[in-house]
């Protein structure tokens, strides 16, 4: 390793089935290049001379299984190689799977879907996206499923979704966001709705499973599911729920034998549990941390991340708009109308009323064209947010990635907030 003077330029040379980590947390932006060899990033290959640039919050793994030199300029707050990595067994699982879809295409039937678990901050979003990039690179086009509406990989956190996977995701993006199908939960935690949780987990299995019938690609390359960290109790539950929905033949457990050992004992024999562990590389994130990887998803949403979106702010009339809220307070049984069951609540369409209440609020904007259809299983065509409510004329101001009009009327509201600082 060869430092300059300078000491912004650091050369590293990696031996073979090793990787580079850094992370940046202050405000320093490092850019990698790769001078010589073969190294890719969370399964998307790096092009050699090509400079890859990271900002505050990066956590990166650059891996090699050939050996190469790279170059880091910038000072990350944490950088150093590391020769034990679990990539060999996660490439293994990527073998299987690849065998799994050969099969499928010869037999004319549908492709593995996998399911990633594990308890918070093990890196699951980066095993998917591994998995996923190398699918693409065998020339494949799984179907990508998001259940974490903590953070919220496809849309923005308080939904979950699924995409067709068709290239390798850009290095420091996510992958591309042709005609995403997400679905409006409108809160930071399963918890804070399971009933409505598990019902979006069907439609949304539901609806993927029908789409890989109609695409032989898909058909045969299968799903990869993302999962939150909620792995106890009712937890637990959601995710026996989504194996069973999405007909899952393969749950990849990190680093909790617990979670394993239950697995095992409970899911179907069809269904293969394998436990893997987790990157020495993960980094745990508190409270305030994920809080503000939530904004910053909201804030790519709108603005973007390495392409910069320019998005608008507009007039929307009160009586334009109906907006609600899924979900009302659990009343006691004995308040319950005949034959209602208290579950109904959590399910429920409840009318809000505009007011300065909603200021800040991410708002869904529902494809549904009137409340006689099921509004709660619609999937949604794209977020607003409000940025200023006029109650004396009766307008909320909101910002939006596209041009007025809304393309519907019905918008839904979510318990996250974004604070527009531009």
């Amino acid at each position: 390793m060869t430092e300059e003077t300078d000491g912004l330029r650091t050369e590293y040379k990696l031996a073979t089935d090793s990787e580079l980590r850094f992370e940046i947390e202050n405000k320093n932006d490092v850019t990698v290049q790769l001078i010589s060899g073969y190294a890719e990033l969370f399964g998307t290959e790096m092009v050699t001379k090509k400079l890859y640039a990271f900002g505050v919050g990066a956590k990166v793994a650059i891996f090699t299984y050939h050996g190469c030199t790279l170059e880091l300029r910038g000072k990350p707050d944490v950088a150093y190689v590391a020769r034990e990595t679990p990539m060999i067994q996660y490439l293994n699982c990527n073998y299987a799977l690849e065998q799994l879809r050969v099969k499928a295409e010869q037999d004319d039937v549908r492709g593995p879907v996998a399911m990633v678990v594990g308890p918070m901050d093990v890196g699951k979003t980066t095993l998917c996206n591994i998995l996923l990039n190398y699918a693409v690179r065998f020339g494949r086009r799984p179907v990508y499923v998001d259940l974490d509406v903590d953070q919220g990989a496809i849309a923005i956190p308080g939904t979950i979704g699924a995409l067709l996977v068709e290239r390798p995701a850009p290095i420091a993006e996510g992958f591309a966001q042709q005609a995403p199908l997400v679905y409006h939960f409108g809160h930071p935690s399963p918890s804070d709705n399971d009933v409505l949780y598990k019902v979006l987990i069907s439609k949304l299995a539901k609806t993927t499973l029908e789409r890989l019938k109609v695409n032989r690609k898909a058909k045969y390359s299968g799903m990869i599911i993302n999962t939150c960290g909620w792995v106890k109790g009712d937890g637990y539950k959601n995710i026996l729920h989504a194996v069973k929905e999405f007909q899952v033949n393969a749950v990849f457990v990190l680093d909790q034998e617990r979670l394993y050992n239950e697995l095992l004992r409970e899911v179907d024999r069809t269904v293969q549990v394998i436990l893997l562990p987790k990157s020495g590389g993960v980094v745990e994130r508190g409270r305030s941390q994920r809080i503000e990887s939530r904004d910053n998803r909201v804030r790519e949403y709108f603005y973007g991340s390495k392409m910069p979106l320019y998005p608008h702010s507009f007039d929307v009339k009160f009586s334009d708009v109906k907006l609600f809220k899924v979900g009302s307070p659990a009343l006691p049984d004995s308040c319950l109308p005949l034959g209602m069951k208290r579950e109904d609540n959590f399910t429920k369409l409840v009318p809000v009323q505009p007011g300065p209440h909603l200021l800040h609020h991410v708002l869904a904007v529902s494809f549904a064209e009137s409340t006689e259809e099921n509004v709660i299983q619609t999937n949604v065509a794209g977020f607003i947010c409000v940025t200023n409510v006029n109650m004396e004329k009766q307008v909320l101001t909101v910002l939006s990635p596209q041009p007025r009009p809304l393309p519907q009327t019905i918008l839904l509201v979510s318990d996250l907030q974004f604070m527009d600082s531009h």
